[in-house]
């Protein structure tokens, strides 16, 4: 493999920026350039992160010769056009998640990737906890037979007061549905990505637990408002976006589905459970216990799998890092992506099936996205587009 160092700009320099700029350095790549919402900004966030160069514009960055891959990190109604300038400049992308706000912008995304030959991701990074691999493994390999049904919820509590508020609220910034795809587009990935089934029809109720919402005057970053300013000043606004919602599922084997998506439960800060049920075991992952993998069967003692990649599959072993009883956590998801879609580059094979999370599969995701929004405007059972 040609061991070519890629240099890397970043856009985006909020909650999930950085988390991409750490990754990147880990696996040995340069993060040499990246921008944010004004000079100063990216200015300001360089010289925290010890980063050369800090880029007055998106246009600037991409116009760098220097740079191989862009990582999109802005916020969602940005994600078309930034991915598009960058492709059409011969750069490779990682795009943050959802692809885009819609899904003609994502078939677009599709079809451009394709033609120019470039490896385009989107970060699902939550893949790349090792033991969702070995889940992986276990159910293609027939290991729990016929599945039959998929179940779960994905909780967190950020946005559980009135006070709290994100860009992902407004639809002009993150695109109408707001925790379905936030969140809710993880849990669908994950399941997805382990069974090999598609989501062929949904049934969604939609909720808007606070209806008015107390914006602070300024920006606030993700999560920064579960801190808490006795000072800070407020506007009200009116908000329309879903913040907890639940789903129904039909899959392509005939198998059933439910998840629970909700931002407004107490108490649970980044909680995605699946549980998959096959006709001999069942399996299930919890992400606030991200090293064990549950078995569950009916004539014998369930097991528990604790993460040591000496006792899993190959597959699970390319994406841990570390021995068994050494955790990995949140951050090291984001440096396996980028090892899965960096070295990918660097072996230049762009007929090869990729390792990881395409443009294609964002598009999957939004046209699933857009049945739930048209479910839950119709109240009825809406098939997915192909």
């Amino acid at each position: 493999m040609n061991q070519k160092k890629l240099k890397v700009g970043v856009a985006g320099l909020g909650f999930i920026g950085p988390a991409h700029i750490e990754g990147i350095r880990r696996i040995g790549d340069e993060v040499l350039g990246i921008v944010g919402i004004d000079l100063a900004e990216a200015q300001a966030k360089a010289e925290e992160l010890a980063i050369e160069k800090a880029y007055a514009s998106y246009d600037e960055m991409i116009a760098d010769p220097e740079i191989d891959i862009v990582h999109v990190c802005s916020p969602n109604y940005l994600h078309y056009s930034q991915s598009v300038q960058a492709i059409e400049a011969g750069k490779h992308v990682v795009c943050e998640k959802p692809l885009t706000v819609t899904s003609a912008e994502s078939a677009a995304l599709v079809a451009l990737a394709k033609d120019k030959r470039l490896a385009c991701a989107v970060n699902y990074n939550l893949r790349y906890y090792p033991v969702n691999y070995e889940a992986r493994a276990t159910v293609q390999k027939g290991e729990i037979g016929k599945i039959h049904s998929i179940h779960g919820s994905y909780l967190q509590d950020w946005l559980l007061y009135p006070t709290d508020w994100n860009w992902r609220l407004l639809p002009k910034e993150g695109g109408v549905l707001c925790s379905v795809a936030d969140i809710g587009s993880h849990w669908m990935d994950m399941v997805m990505f382990i069974t090999g089934l598609k989501i062929t029809e949904v049934m969604a109720d939609l909720g808007t637990s606070i209806p008015v919402r107390k914006r602070p005057i300024g920006s606030v970053q993700t999560f920064e408002g579960k801190l808490g300013e006795s000072e800070r000043r407020y506007e009200d606004v009116a908000v329309t976006g879903d913040d907890f919602a639940n789903l129904l599922f039909h899959f392509d084997n005939g198998a059933k589905g439910s998840l629970v998506v909700s931002q407004v439960s107490a108490g649970r800060k980044n909680r995605l459970q699946y549980e998959i049920d096959g006709s001999q075991s069942s399996i299930a992952w919890d992400s606030e216990k991200v090293d064990m993998l549950w078995r569950g069967y009916r004539d014998r003692y369930n097991e528990v799998l604790i993460k040591d990649p000496s006792l899993m599959h190959d597959s699970a072993r390319s994406v841990a890092s570390y021995p068994g009883g050494h955790t990995e956590g949140f951050p090291d998801t984001f440096k396996q992506l980028a090892r899965k879609v960096h070295n990918y580059i660097r072996v230049g094979d762009f007929d090869a099936a990729p390792d990881f999370p395409t443009f294609a599969d964002g598009h999957r995701a939004l046209l699933v996205e857009e049945a739930i929004l048209a479910s839950a405007q119709s109240r009825q059972w809406v098939p997915v587009s192909l």
